[in-house]
């Protein structure tokens, strides 16, 4: 809940336009829900971003739009071994859906 206090406040500090939020989450549905969250509201209805659709641009760090963007040594060093672990093609199934679905960038 505390999370989702500060992407508000920092979406109305900078700008929808300038903030991108990036997942870590090791299942699809978990960061499928954190960015439903962040783009058209919290579907629980239980944080500050109940009601509140912010459509924030989301990725996954196992996402090639993320991988292609930090330097490959680092990816390797910090990310590659959750690519060997998780259902990489579900989470990139449920990110692009929510972008598809609910962001406006």
């Amino acid at each position: 809940m505390e999370n989702q206090k500060r992407v508000k406040d920092l979406t109305e500090k900078y700008g929808k336009e300038n903030i991108v939020v990036l997942f870590g989450a090791a299942e699809g549905e978990a960061a499928g829900l954190a960015a439903e969250t962040v783009t058209n509201g919290d579907p629980t209805y239980a944080g500050a971003l109940a009601g509140v659709s912010l459509g924030l641009a989301v990725y996954h760090a196992v996402e090639p739009e993320f991988k292609e963007s930090v330097p490959e040594d680092a990816y390797e060093e910090h990310i590659s071994l959750m690519e060997m672990v998780l259902d990489v093609d579900d989470i990139m199934n449920e990110m692009q859906t929510i972008r598809k679905q609910f962001s406006k960038y």
